[in-house]
């Protein structure tokens, strides 16, 4: 299991569906960037960076391989923004 040493969250002040940007760093030396917060129909969630393909759809460019690290990844992601916000 991964362990994510460290959360920045960047708040947007905006209209879109996207609430935050976010950043992990994995065991102290792999960092992800533009982790997207997203307000959906269900609530939020979190989803990874991706690329736009040339047929139009979202690729992934970094992502989790097991259910387990999604999870710990989103809550964590998810914490975070709660906090960020709260304190705004």
């Amino acid at each position: 299991m991964i362990n994510i040493t460290d959360v920045r969250v960047k708040v947007l002040e905006t209209d879109s569906k996207v609430r935050a940007i976010a950043s992990i760093t994995i065991d102290s030396c792999f960092v992800v960037h533009e982790i997207k917060v997203i307000d959906g129909k269900n609530g939020l969630f979190v989803i990874m960076p991706g690329k736009k393909a040339a047929d139009g759809s979202f690729k992934d460019v970094a992502h989790p391989l097991d259910p387990e690290t999604r999870t710990l990844i989103q809550e964590t992601v998810l914490g975070a923004y709660r906090r960020a916000n709260a304190a705004e």
